[in-house]
């Protein structure tokens, strides 16, 4: 009997069944048409909040159901060096959100359609390949990783958050922060850096327990 590390130990895989899976995986995809085709788009290029409502709606519940409806149709199909594609998903999902929060970035997608659709297009992949990567792990070894990875995350979309709805003056051209649902272009851009720092953070950090717990159950 060969002798297996507690590193290579395989722990319990998220495992959901055939009709689930696609369950998950239709669901995502409607959500994320609603997200696209419905008014948020439009709202989201002349205010900042309904930017980050569409923004976390595509990130933190479309891309999730997506990812679990993937791994669930695909469950033993291993990935080829799963602890760099992990570590790489949460450099690159950080670099696009980071990126796209710049001013120049910002207000480039809210000026020109080409530029929001690559906006979005990138958070939706820089979405779904962290959540793939962290929730499909079959070893410890993958798990710690994959819980770094979430915990990272939800720290420093914690921290842009709290750098947007903490700053004293707004960030971006006044002509693409107008405000919305009542509230002034400062207060919409405060509203938006809370909905970051709160709604798109703890996803990652219940993501990161989950995993956490997972790999302690096992």
């Amino acid at each position: 009997m060969t002798r297996q590390t507690r590193a290579d130990h395989p722990v319990s895989a998220t495992m959901v069944s055939e009709r689930g899976a696609r369950l998950l995986l239709g669901s995502g995809l409607l959500l994320l048409a609603m997200l696209w085709l419905g008014p948020l788009p439009e709202m989201a290029r002349r205010a900042f909040s309904p930017h980050m409502v569409l923004h976390l709606g595509v990130t933190v519940v479309a891309a999730p159901l997506i990812a679990l409806g993937l791994i669930g149709l695909s469950r033993d199909r291993a990935v080829r060096h799963p602890v760099a594609w992990a570590l790489g998903a949460s450099l690159f999902e950080m670099l696009v959100v980071w990126g796209w929060h710049a001013p120049v970035l910002h207000e480039a997608a809210a000026a020109r359609l080409p530029a929001f659709v690559a906006q979005q297009a990138s958070f939706f992949c820089a979405g779904l390949l962290i959540w793939v990567t962290a929730l499909a792990g079959r070893s410890r070894a993958m798990a710690g990783v994959s819980v770094f990875a979430m915990l990272f995350t939800f720290m420093h979309m914690a921290m842009l958050g709290l750098l947007l709805s903490l700053a004293p003056g707004l960030l971006y051209d006044p002509a693409y922060c107008l405000g919305a649902w009542g509230f002034d272009p400062l207060d919409d851009q405060r509203l938006g850096g809370a909905l970051m720092a709160v709604l798109g953070g703890l996803p990652y950090l219940a993501g990161g327990l989950a995993l956490t717990w997972r790999m302690l159950d096992d």
